[in-house]
């Protein structure tokens, strides 16, 4: 997890790992350093605060200006598969949507990321917001989004990213960037200025969440830990040992 904020000599700290030495602590570090403390020392994650319901507590985190306005890429979460012989794997990707039903994203249903789903339709998705010192786990089974939501959605994208689409054999080993290139520019001779289709083996997929873990950091690694587990009746919110 999160390493856990202590006070800094004046003008030098120590390294974090063994052997780095000591590194000299320039007015911007010290800065940065008071603003990451002060994120840890700010109001934690309480049962009183956090909303009984995992979605809405998701959204309260992610619509927070700091998020979406402070955040170079705020859509960016790692999402988690496991291959056919169990091997863990792990990529960034974009979230493209989110609601009750789950959270979306996109990629080539043959890429690595694909097989593994469609050999093991579950996934762990990780939303990490260090300037806040929180992060968010999610776990939960997926599922592709229907052929229109798919549609509608890849009818939003850059004309060159629909292009690339049809020309990226995602994952695929391939020769050279040049012979990547030329195959973009077949696709775009062959839609030659007209409306560029969804490829049948580009789509979406939903993450349907059976767990959520809302992360706060704490001074003293004393962290925050609130997860949501679905059952029957709802979902049962129980607070974790940091």
């Amino acid at each position: 997890m999160h390493p856990s904020p202590c006070p800094l000599p004046q003008g030098k700290r120590e390294g974090r790992g063994s052997g780095e030495g000591v590194v000299e602590m320039n007015w911007f570090h010290r800065l940065s350093w008071a603003v990451h403390l002060a994120r840890y020392s700010s109001t934690g994650l309480n049962e009183k605060n956090a909303a009984s319901d995992p979605f809405a507590q998701f959204k309260r985190w992610y619509e927070d200006p700091a998020v979406q306005q402070g955040m170079f890429e705020p859509t960016a979460v790692a999402l988690a598969t496991v291959d056919a012989k169990g091997r863990p794997k792990s990529r960034m990707v974009l979230l493209k949507g989110h609601d009750e039903r789950g959270f979306v994203f996109y990629s080539n249903y043959k890429s690595a990321k694909g097989r593994d789903i469609a050999r093991r339709p579950r996934a762990a998705l990780l939303f990490y917001w260090p300037e806040l010192g929180r992060q968010v786990r999610i776990e939960g089974s997926v599922l592709k989004v229907s052929p229109s939501e798919s549609d509608a959605y890849f009818a939003t994208r850059a004309r060159g990213s629909r292009i690339g689409a049809w020309g990226s054999e995602q994952s695929a080993v391939i020769d050279s960037r040049t012979k990547l290139e030329e195959d973009v520019r077949h696709i775009e001779a062959r839609f030659a200025g007209g409306a560029v289709s969804r490829p049948p083996y580009w789509g979406g997929y939903r993450l349907v969440p059976e767990l959520f873990e809302f992360w706060q950091g704490r001074i003293d690694r004393l962290h925050d830990r609130l997860r949501y587990r679905r059952v029957k009746a709802g979902w049962v919110r129980e607070r974790l040992s940091p």
